[in-house]
């Protein structure tokens, strides 16, 4: 991720859900998005060689990696770039031999949590307040097959 890129994505991200709900600074998202942890990279997703959105997976969690983050520009919604990412996460869990793979989303963004259950995401808890008094994350976990 560059820090140009960063900053680009964290002002369109700001303005959108669940971002925008959450009350989250452009500059929030360029911070988070910018640093760098060895367990968890933040990468940034082109489309055609443009800037289309990023992901962040937190690569040791429970028996398996987390997508941390997921932001997808509004032009490049709806045209199989999610899917792209979360086929490249279920092949990345597989290759590290993980049980599972996670995701969590805003109990309101009922769009992010029917697009993570049409990719075999299940639910597997409500976790109330933990962004923001008043508002619930859906934990979905997607059991992968040991080979």
């Amino acid at each position: 991720m560059t820090a140009e890129s960063a900053k680009l994505l964290g002002a369109a991200l700001a303005a959108i859900d669940p971002w925008a709900h959450y009350r989250y600074t452009p500059e929030a998202l360029t911070t988070f998005l910018q640093t760098e942890e060895d367990d968890a990279p933040r990468l940034e997703i082109l489309v055609d060689g443009a800037l289309a959105g990023a992901f962040s997976i937190r690569c040791t969690w429970l028996r398996g990696p987390y997508l941390q983050f997921l932001g997808i520009l509004p032009p490049f919604q709806k045209n199989g770039v999610g899917n792209a990412v979360l086929s490249w996460f279920e092949a990345e869990g597989n290759r590290l031999h993980a049980r599972n793979i996670w995701v969590s989303a805003s109990e309101f963004n009922v769009r992010a949590v029917a697009f993570y259950e049409r990719f075999g995401f299940v639910r597997v808890a409500t976790l109330e307040g933990l962004v923001a008094d008043g508002s619930n994350e859906i934990l979905l976990r997607k059991r992968l097959t040991i080979g």
